[in-house]
Order: structure tokens, then C-alpha cells, then sequence
């Protein structure tokens, strides 16, 4: 199995060590050096050097294969991706923002089908998501060929399978770039009342003493509802006190249906406000795919979408002007003088539009008065 994952990514180009999150950028001069190496010569010793500094890795008189995976470049220039295996879950959250949560997917060989047109775009970093991914019945298969095939992976779990001994192994033998798991409480008694599952807390614990035994690479996403905000304290001290890095996440939205009930489970003095919105780089750099091989531009604006599976690679090149679509400023928010200024982006907004959500909650306007005309 390779050590090393030489890529082009975006402009540039990249060495990375599958399971750091250190990357080294490279001259292009460079990367072709590597490209052009035979498969039995040594590896060169700057690289040996590089190696050596950023991931503590001797790779002193080791052949180029199998040690250096080198990715050709690709004319689509999507670097990253995230992929949704499965909307099935495990746990029934008040808050997610997926509403019903079919389990379906692709066959087998679809999603490898899938995941070398991925790699054959250019995706570099990966991102596994669900539903719970770990629950879904090829998760291992998705796994082991996308890294196979020179992805830096991301997971993004509940935590509750982590313990199972087919995962671990798996991630310990091909390690993760990262992988994210969601706290949504300090307490059993909270932990299972926020996911709406007995034993989830237990699952939970389980699963992340196992992935810190194994020294996996762990960042916590803590989740603050109305369920759990008396425990957001302890929530953080709980992660301090494993020595793992977090994010605090307060802000939901409507589902992908457009349904409001994720908004009723916000703490209003929690909800914080975002940046200005001034364009994202989804759907020309990077891109969703839900369980079913639809690309879209992310995880919010899931339509229009290309079929991957059916359009192939060429259907990639409608994604830019989808973007540009997307982001244009319609509907309500169509000539408002504050977008500038404004912190959600336009799909965001539209999906609050279209669970008639308070416009206090995305949009820097009051509500109008109940007489007044809708802003157009």
C-alpha cells in the first residue's frame, strides 16, 4: 500500500502521508520528477527529507512502487467531494437536517464506478458522509477503494460503530485524514434524548475509546439544541479532557425537503451569525454526491444535479453554470440593497423560503408587519 499521495490540486500540486493532515506543496518542476521516475528507482532524497520532517516517515533506498501513489492530472478541476453513502441512520436526531432518511444507495460496482470518477475529476480529499456511513453495508468496500485509489479521507460519524472490529482494523491498516464525530451531549440521559435512541450514549463511548486507543485522528462536532445547552460546559470539558480539538455548532436549518422542524430545536442566544457571504467555490472546485451518484454543488443546493453515472465526467462541466444560477440573488432577496453585507448564501436562503421559516432567523431585514407587502 502506498505511503505517499503525489497529486495536482487546484493550481498546485501535493505530497501527502495518508492519515496526516500535513501537506507539502510542490514546484511543478517536482512533481513531474516523480511522475517520470521508474517504478524501481528509489525514492529521490528531497522527498526522503520532506518525508522525514513532516510525517516522521523514513522512506531511505524504498522503490517509488508501491511506495508513492502519483495522480495524473485531470481537465476538471474538482479537488475536493463529499459523498453521501446512504441517508439511513441509526439514530433519529430532532435536529437533522435530512427529514425522512431513506436507506438506499448504489450497487457495489456503481459506487466503484463512482469512486474512480472521482478520482479521474481530480478529487483529492474526500468526504464520507450519511446518513451514518458506517451503517451502510458497502462502507468498508467505499472506504478501502477510494483510498486505494490516492483520496485523503474524511468521516463524518456519529461514532457509534467505531468499535466495530471490521471499521477499525480497516482504519487503522489505510488511516483517515480525519474523522469527525458528533457530541450531542455530556450525559446518557441527555446523549439518548437528543438522538431519540436508548444505548446510543454507550455506542457512542464505545466507539470513541476504541479510535482513540488506536490513536485515529479525532475532531469532535459539538452539538448545542435546546436538548443539551444546559450541558455545553461540560460538553467542552468533556472533549478537553480526552485531549481532542472541537467546533461548537448551534446554527440549523430547514431540512433538504424544506421542512422547518430542525429550526424549532435552535437556542436563540446560541445562533451565531456568519460571516458576509461573498460566493463559495461549490460546484467549480468542489462537489456532493448524494447516494445515488447525483452530483450537485453541495450539500444545500442538491438540485438541478448531474447524473455522474449516466452523464460520465463531461456532465461535471454544467456544475459552474449551476453555480452561477444558484448564487444569483432571486425571490426575496432580488435588488435588496444589504446583500452585500448579507451572511447567508442565496441556496441557504432559499431553503429557509421554503420552510417558511421567520426571515429573523436568515436574513438581516425584520419581518415585515402582517399588512405590508412582500419584498420582491
Amino acid at each position: 500500500m502506498h505511503k505517499v499521495i503525489v497529486a495536482p490540486f487546484l493550481d498546485s500540486y501535493v505530497a501527502l502521508h495518508p492519515g496526516s493532515k500535513k501537506a507539502v506543496k510542490l514546484p511543478h518542476w517536482r512533481y513531474r520528477e516523480l511522475t517520470d521516475l521508474a517504478s524501481d528507482a528509489p525514492v529521490p532524497e528531497w522527498l526522503t527529507d520532506i518525508a522525514r520532517r513532516a510525517w516522521n516517515l523514513d522512506l531511505t533506498g524504498i522503490p517509488v512502487t508501491p511506495t508513492l501513489l502519483r495522480r495524473q492530472p485531470s481537465p476538471f478541476g474538482h479537488g475536493r467531494a463529499s459523498y453521501e453513502l446512504n441517508m439511513g441512520c441509526n439514530f433519529g436526531c430532532k435536529h437533522c437536517y435530512l427529514g425522512p432518511k431513506p436507506f438506499s444507495g448504489l450497487t457495489w460496482p456503481e459506487r466503484d464506478r463512482l469512486l474512480h470518477l472521482l478520482r479521474d475529476a481530480g478529487v483529492v480529499w474526500l468526504q464520507l458522509t450519511g446518513g451514518e456511513p458506517t451503517i451502510d453495508p458497502h462502507f468498508l468496500a467505499v472506504y478501502q477503494r477510494a483510498s486505494e485509489l490516492g483520496m485523503m479521507l474524511e468521516i463524518l460519524t456519529n461514532g457509534s460503530r467505531l468499535h466495530y472490529r471490521p471499521i477499525l482494523e480497516a482504519l487503522i491498516a489505510q488511516r483517515p485524514h480525519r474523522i469527525t464525530v458528533s457530541l450531542y451531549g455530556a450525559t446518557e440521559t441527555s446523549f439518548d434524548e437528543l438522538t431519540q435512541r436508548r444505548g446510543a450514549w454507550n455506542s457512542f463511548i464505545r466507539g470513541l475509546d476504541a479510535a482513540q486507543e488506536a490513536s485515529l485522528p479525532i475532531d469532535v462536532s459539538i452539538i448545542v439544541t435546546r436538548d443539551n445547552a444546559d450541558e455545553l460546559d461540560a460538553m467542552k470539558a468533556f472533549t478537553e479532557d480526552r485531549g481532542l480539538t472541537y467546533g461548537v455548532f448551534s446554527n440549523m436549518s430547514p431540512t433538504i425537503g424544506g421542512k422547518d422542524l430542525p429550526l424549532s430545536s435552535q437556542v436563540p442566544e446560541l445562533i451565531r451569525k456568519r460571516p458576509p457571504f461573498t460566493g463559495c467555490d461549490a460546484g467549480r472546485t468542489s462537489m456532493h454526491i448524494d447516494p445515488h451518484g447525483k452530483a450537485s454543488t453541495c450539500k444545500i443546493a442538491r438540485t438541478p444535479s448531474i447524473d455522474l453515472l449516466s452523464d460520465g465526467l463531461d456532465g461535471l462541466a454544467r456544475l459552474a453554470g449551476i453555480s452561477d444560477d444558484l448564487l444569483q440573488r432571486t425571490r426575496g432577496c432580488s435588488g435588496c440593497k444589504l446583500s452585500g453585507t448579507c451572511s447567508t448564501c442565496t441556496p441557504l436562503a432559499e431553503l429557509y423560503r421554503s420552510a417558511n421559516a421567520s426571515r429573523a432567523v436568515y436574513c438581516q431585514h425584520p419581518d415585515p408587519a402582517p399588512d405590508a407587502p412582500e419584498r420582491r
